[in-house]
């Protein structure tokens, strides 16, 4: 990775955490009610969501270009949603191994290539939570095959690159893992960073 440019530097005064209250905990999850001092001086009381699972995205490209997505009903917003393998990689765990499990859960391929091209914090003013992206090429059938989870009906598309990346930039795939991934994706095609024959055939 490149060094941070100067003008990245922080500024200023941090928060400063204060006495803290858990109002709420699953298996994935702890909510808090924290009193804090702002970066301005003055008292400021904040619920907190942290996540006990790190966040992971995979691209997965296959040698022709295209991408496979998953999609599936997500409850939060009530709606269907095509998106990038993805879940949660347990804290303490190596994330790639948790990246290969989901991508052998979810769409039963295995990869012989894995590059960390992405990290991200996702909605950081109200949680903790962070995600790893990873690009996976080489791509042919896991052979534990696909198992989801017991609460996820999961149904498979494979794609041209340039098509669902379009489709991310037109809001149809307005999951965030899924667009940022997929942006990188372009930018790595675009500036050389991948062979070029998958790159053309990605950028299509």
């Amino acid at each position: 990775m490149t060094s941070k440019p100067d003008w990245l530097r922080p500024h200023g005064t941090p928060w400063k955490a204060g006495e803290e209250r858990v109002a709420f905990e699953s298996a994935w999850i702890t909510v808090s009610d924290q009193m804090t001092t702002a970066p301005t001086g003055l008292p400021a009381r904040y619920g907190l969501v942290r996540f006990k699972n790190l966040a992971i995205a995979v691209l997965p490209i296959h040698d022709d270009g295209t991408v496979t997505l998953v999609g599936q009903h997500r409850f939060p917003l009530g709606d269907y949603s095509w998106e990038l393998p993805e879940g949660g990689s347990p804290l303490g765990e190596d994330p790639l191994d948790g990246a290969k499990r989901e991508l052998a859960e979810e769409t039963g391929l295995a990869a012989a290539e894995w590059r960390e091209v992405l990290r991200t914090q996702l909605s950081n003013s109200v949680t903790d939570e962070r995600m790893i992206g990873y690009l996976a090429l080489g791509l042919t059938d896991a052979p534990e095959g696909h198992h989801a989870d017991d609460t996820e009906a999961i149904a498979l598309v494979r794609v041209p690159f340039r098509e669902a990346l379009d489709a991310a930039m037109a809001g149809h795939l307005p999951d965030m893992l899924t667009v940022a991934m997929l942006l990188r994706g372009y930018h790595m095609a675009r500036e050389g960073s991948l062979p070029g024959v998958l790159a053309r055939a990605m950028l299509g």
